[in-house]
């Protein structure tokens, strides 16, 4: 049992990954506390101090809420534009010893006791490597063999590094 398929990661990918990346840690969490804390004290305080300091937390609050979001979308922008690698189509095979990567002549090979986590969700499959490094699959390039995919990796991998959604496609 395996699957092939062809990647080709855009900046909108890029985007995704970076989003969930960010929000599903401490740093994103915080940010976003920050900014609806602000933006609740500015409705509490409206009409109780002067208007400018009002201004300045509405201010302040959408700072906190718009600027992870975009320095992220344009941090991924700027990492395809850079990477000639991610330019390009990534051919994919995940079979019973692991997933194979190539482009052109280069090849990766990575086990599947070398998988750190597998993580779905509605737009992409993480393949993470590490803490903070994942191969981003976008499910339109899978299609069909999703299946197959969750399959090899519920059958290879420990149940805690599996967050997957087995029926997502």
């Amino acid at each position: 049992m395996s699957a092939e398929f062809e990647v080709t990661i855009t900046d909108k990918d890029m985007f995704r990954f970076n989003i969930y990346h960010a929000y599903h840690g401490f740093q994103g969490v915080i940010a976003t506390l920050a900014g609806i804390w602000v933006l609740v004290m500015a409705v509490l305080t409206w009409g109780k101090v002067e208007a400018l300091y009002t201004v300045f937390y509405v201010a302040l609050g959408v700072f906190f809420l718009a600027y992870v979001p975009g320095n992220l979308y344009l941090h991924s922008k700027r990492q395809i534009l850079a990477s000639e690698v991610l330019k390009n189509a990534l051919r994919y095979r995940i079979d019973d010893t692991g997933i194979h990567v190539s482009q052109g002549e280069q090849t990766a090979d990575l086990e599947w006791k070398q998988i750190y986590k597998m993580v779905s969700n509605k737009n992409q499959l993480l393949i993470y490597s590490s803490r903070v490094n994942a191969y981003i699959i976008p499910k339109e390039a899978v299609k069909e063999q999703y299946q197959i995919i969750v399959g090899l990796a519920v059958n290879h991998l420990e149940g805690f590094r599996l967050k997957l959604n087995p029926f997502s496609i």
